[in-house]
Formats: structure tokens, sequence, C-alpha cells
């Protein structure tokens, strides 16, 4: 089943699994398919990434975000990304993406998508930030304001020490790229 048919059954189950509270992790369940494999035969590095997408827009749906992105022409974007290999996930092998929102700062939510083989052993990790983009405002939104315009008191926790790593990392490398352009 490509990564559409799978997005697909995963937004048509979406309102089954209840909604998305910040601070929990959601999982979705798929089998490594030959569509998914490189040479080795294992899930390719680019499926991780989409499927870890397919675990964020989970999320946003859960969580009241997509209502409000087509009613007030908000867009999610992806900031950047870190990912990490432990195990492979091997063709015909069922494993586990659990995603969660794991805090935020200023127009950042950090994100933490895990793949977990049905041993439960961790197969890899993929760390992400995302912003929502507000189209008729031409600005990104401080993430606060999106928490509360989904009706919740949530408050975003510090970052531990891989995550400021991470995002610290992540701004140098944004602003080499603004540099070169």
């Amino acid at each position: 089943m490509y990564v559409w048919a799978r997005l697909a059954r995963v937004l048509a189950t979406a309102k089954s699994r209840g909604d998305y509270r910040l601070g929990t992790e959601t999982r979705l369940t798929f089998r490594c398919l030959p569509t998914d494999i490189d040479l080795n035969l294992h899930l390719n590095n680019a499926r991780y990434m989409m499927l870890a997408d397919v675990g964020r827009i989970d999320l946003f749906m859960r969580a009241g975000l997509g209502k409000m992105i087509r009613e007030r022409k908000w867009a999610p974007m992806l900031g950047g990304l870190q990912a990490v290999y432990v195990r492979e996930v091997r063709l015909w092998q069922r494993f586990h993406v659990y995603s969660a929102i794991e805090t935020w700062q200023g127009t950042q939510a950090l994100g933490r998508h895990r793949f977990v083989l049905e041993t439960g052993e961790t197969a890899a990790t993929v760390i992400t930030t995302a912003g929502i983009y507000d189209r008729p405002g031409r600005r990104f939104l401080e993430i606060g304001e999106v928490v509360s315009a989904l009706g919740s008191d949530a408050r975003p926790r510090p970052l531990n020490e891989d995550e400021s790593a991470f995002m610290a990392s992540h701004m140098a490398m944004r602003s080499a790229a603004r540099a070169q352009s």
C-alpha cells in the first residue's frame, strides 16, 4: 500500500482513535512492503520521513488542527529534521510509529517519531521542528497561539539537552542556508 493509501486509511480512522492531547503519543502500525524497500531489502530512509509525515498529520487532525487549517488558511510546515537509525525494518516486518509533539519554543513545535519493531526494539527516531504559517497574516504563528486556539491550556516544557542541541544545530543550518541564497 503506497503512502497515499496509508494516509487515506489513517485519516479515515482518525476519529476512532480519539482526540490527541499535547504531551501524549499516538501509535500507527504499518508493515514494510515491497514499495518501501531499498536494495538492502529494508525500509528505505525516505520512507521513514514519509511515514513520520503520516504520523504528524494524524496528530494534527486528531488535535483539531485540520479544521482550523482550512478555515483560517493556515499551513503547517516542516522546518527540519534529524534521523537516527538503530535497527533495520525488514521486508514484510510489522512496526509501529509513535508520534508526539514534545514541546515548543516560539514559532517552532518540536516533534518526535519513534519507529518501533514488534519486539519493542527501537528501529529509528526522527525529531522534527515545524511551524504553522498564517497565510493571510503572512507570518508564522507562535505555537502558544495555536495551542490556545485549540482550546488547550497546555504549556511547553523546557527543552532537554538533546532537544536544545537539535534546535541549535537546526538554527545554525537554517542561517547558513539563507546566507547562501
